[in-house]
């Protein structure tokens, strides 16, 4: 995951390397085929790459991938995980890649870090004509009873604007892209959500929301409270509290093509 590094939102996943690589999501396959069928090539940059949840999907469905991300421990967990992949040290501010290199710019649940004022140039210099930018997001489905239960407990820390699919649309409809401006013309943001799951316990889905940026710098223990909150809720509901069970997600796609 990409981040501003004025934000302490975005500087607190490095120290959580390992357990975001083992807690977080990867993405739904028809997604990230959604995201990348308007491309002229299979040259892929992953920017913001974090632990390489994206990079390995992109792989298994053949792209050529080279993953940027900013932060050491999350980029040696990366390079850890996946030794074959090119990794290099990089953000979405300063692309350490040549002019028209890659086809498709993709980002897992890391554009809206982005500084596109800045992002939005460098981006725009690496992509080929043709060249497609996409975000994709994982979103809880909340249309299920005891998910849209699970976001009231947790609260916007741990489930935040991103989170469930009509707050994902509304908040990405109006983001920032590269199609505002700037001297290469781009065509109209398109948006898609594709089903998804994670299998996961009470205990590792607590240790998932645990990773995410709001619960991150919360003070010690108001997070412990909340993770002890959200761990009563799951422990009591029928669908989660026996063994593993799904969570429901959808992968949201936002994408934009270099005309």
């Amino acid at each position: 995951m990409s981040h501003d590094r004025t934000s302490p939102h975005a500087t607190s996943f490095g120290a959580a390397a390992t357990a975001y690589a083992e807690h977080r999501p990867d993405y739904a396959h028809a997604a990230v085929r959604w995201a990348l069928d308007a491309a002229p090539g299979a040259r892929v940059l992953d920017l913001g790459a974090g632990t390489g949840k994206l990079t390995a999907t992109l792989s298994a469905l053949g792209a050529d991938v080279v993953a940027v991300e900013p932060d050491p421990k999350m980029l040696a967990e990366l390079r850890r995980a996946l030794p074959g992949v090119r990794a290099l040290s990089g953000s979405a501010e300063s692309i350490p890649l040549p002019d028209g290199s890659v086809d498709a710019v993709v980002a897992g649940n890391a554009m809206h870090w982005f500084d596109m004022a800045v992002a939005g140039p460098e981006i725009t210099r690496v992509l080929a004509p043709g060249g497609v930018l996409a975000g994709l997001w994982n979103t809880m489905d909340d249309a299920v009873d005891w998910v849209a239960e699970l976001a009231r407990v947790s609260g916007p820390a741990a489930i935040g604007p991103r989170d469930t699919p009509d707050s994902w649309r509304a908040r990405t409809a109006s983001m920032h892209l590269p199609a505002d401006g700037g001297p290469a013309r781009f065509g109209s943001p398109e948006q898609d959500l594709f089903p998804h799951g994670q299998t996961r316990t009470a205990d590792s889905l607590v240790a998932t929301l645990g990773t995410r940026a709001g619960v991150l710098v919360m003070p010690v223990e108001e997070r412990q409270a909340l993770l002890d909150r959200i761990h009563a809720f799951l422990t009591g509901r029928p669908e989660t509290a026996h063994g593993e069970f799904i969570l429901p997600l959808l992968t949201g796609v936002l994408r934009v093509r270099k005309l």
